[in-house]
């Protein structure tokens, strides 16, 4: 496979400048990287590609150029990791709230690259809510706005052009953001519910009152009880919470099976006001939907299990499972089909593929909007007997793809394009949309490439 050629460090934006351009001064290919999180083939190099390619690793532009609390901004080089900024952050007494799964490795650089979001987007945002001003260094020059401004009506905003790039355009290597300070009151919870759909009906309800904890996160009945079994919890309470829940649904709620029930997960950030207010009108929103308050461990453990996912992926894929998530964002009406549709469309793609037992396909649904909310579909299966496991992987993943799509749901929510869902791209996005990428990059990069091989040519920071 082809590799870089060279791997460059810049410690400063003018070590950027130079680099982009003796790059275009001497055709060259450069590609950033930061924390290599993306899940898309988005570093993926082309074996076609003849030109000498620079890996453009940003790990040293990793400081925090000053803090103003005054206005609650930061300037901040895009090479940090998103722990180390909170870290850092956290000395002035203030945050940014955003927090994705990958906070341990990937950079704000990356969170701009990709138009990230993040666990407690509910309360803080996502990274274009978080971002006010940025430098991104071009073949062209570089391009900032000319203030920290809370808001332009200078003509199209081009932020919103290099946000969700991936590195198309050019090299993100400082940023401004917005800060919050820290929360008063942080308080986590857990609601249970007869099934999957009231669960759906709850979160919709909150959004319609808008009662907005930081993060809400609905799971589904196999992954709460994958969730318990991954617990630190001895095995008695297991059982005595299981009864406990059993006893509940057999007896109070007539008809109803115990393991159907789903969890919603809850953090509450804010101030103790804010907090009692939105705990009061959602555990009487909860009640509508015949939920009851499972507890704040059971909450706790359900958000850290996010940050394990990943490690418990590649644990078992050395045993012969493989595993993975898929991530879309669908309107409410869309939500629950979608779910439906796509778990049918896996269980199909294994058997046709030779999987010998049923895959394992479980949804959580997360990152609530007025319109509409995301959805994290996780499945996996085992390998055994399988002569090509990861090209079984590879389809059943692209035939799930194209449900998710047909059914309602968006190519990404956070995740971003790369190289992985480019084939897509005509799908989503009107030839005209395409065109006019293809245009401002041709033109922007002045590469030596077809225009029809520019918009395929996401790279990530």
């Amino acid at each position: 496979e082809r590799v870089t050629d060279c791997i460059v460090y810049p410690g400063c934006h003018e070590h950027v400048e130079k680099i982009v351009k003796a790059a275009v001064q001497n055709n060259i290919v450069l590609i950033p990287y930061g924390g290599g999180t993306n899940v898309t083939l988005a570093l993926q190099l082309s074996k076609e590609e003849k030109r000498m390619i620079i890996s453009l690793d940003m790990a040293r532009m990793n400081r925090i150029k000053w803090v103003d609390k005054l206005n609650m901004m930061a300037c901040v080089e895009c090479g940090i990791i998103g722990s180390d900024l909170d870290a850092e952050l956290k000395k002035y007494g203030v945050c940014t709230g955003h927090e994705p799964d990958s906070i341990e490795f990937s950079t704000l650089g990356g969170w701009i690259a990709t138009r990230a979001s993040g666990m407690k987007k509910n309360y803080y945002g996502n990274i274009e809510d978080i971002v006010k001003n940025m430098k991104i260094v071009t073949p062209m020059g570089t391009y900032e706005k000319a203030g920290n401004w809370p808001r332009i009506a200078n003509g199209p905003d081009l932020f919103h052009m290099f946000l969700g790039s991936e590195g198309l355009f050019g090299v993100v290597t400082e940023a401004v953001i917005r800060l919050r300070c820290y929360a008063e009151a942080r308080i986590f919870d857990s609601v249970i519910f007869p099934d999957f759909e009231h669960g759906v009906q709850f979160i919709k309800e909150l959004v319609k009152n808008r009662v907005y904890p930081a993060s809400v996160r609905l799971v589904d009945s196999l992954q709460f009880r994958f969730a318990i079994a991954f617990s630190n919890t001895p095995e008695e309470l297991k059982k005595k919470l299981m009864a406990k829940i059993s006893k509940f649904f057999l007896t109070k709620v007539k008809g109803y099976d115990p393991y159907k029930l789903s969890v919603a997960t809850l953090l509450f950030e804010g101030s103790k006001d804010e907090v009692a207010q939105q705990q009061k009108l959602l555990y009487e929103i909860a009640k509508q939907n015949k939920g009851f308050r499972a507890g704040a461990e059971n909450g706790h453990k359900g958000y850290n299990l996010t940050f394990l996912i990943a490690y418990i992926r590649d644990f078992v894929m050395e045993h012969n499972f493989i595993a993975e998530s898929l991530e879309t964002s669908a309107p409410w009406t869309n939500i629950l089909s979608l779910c439906e549709n796509t778990k049918k469309q896996i269980y199909e793609s294994a058997k046709k593929y030779g999987v010998e037992h049923d895959p394992f396909v479980t949804f959580r649904v997360t990152l609530l909007y007025e319109t509409g909310a995301t959805i994290y579909i996780y499945f996996g299966f085992s390998v055994g007997g399988l002569k090509d496991p990861l090209d079984v992987y590879e389809k059943i993943e692209e035939e799930a793809r194209w449900t998710i799509i047909k059914s309602g749901g968006s190519l990404s929510h956070h995740h971003g394009v790369g190289k992985l869902r480019k084939k897509f791209m005509p799908v989503v996005m009107k030839s005209c949309g395409l065109d006019m990428i293809k245009s401002v990059s041709y033109t922007h990069l002045r590469a030596h490439e077809t225009r029809e091989d520019l918009v395929c040519r996401l790279l990530i920071v």
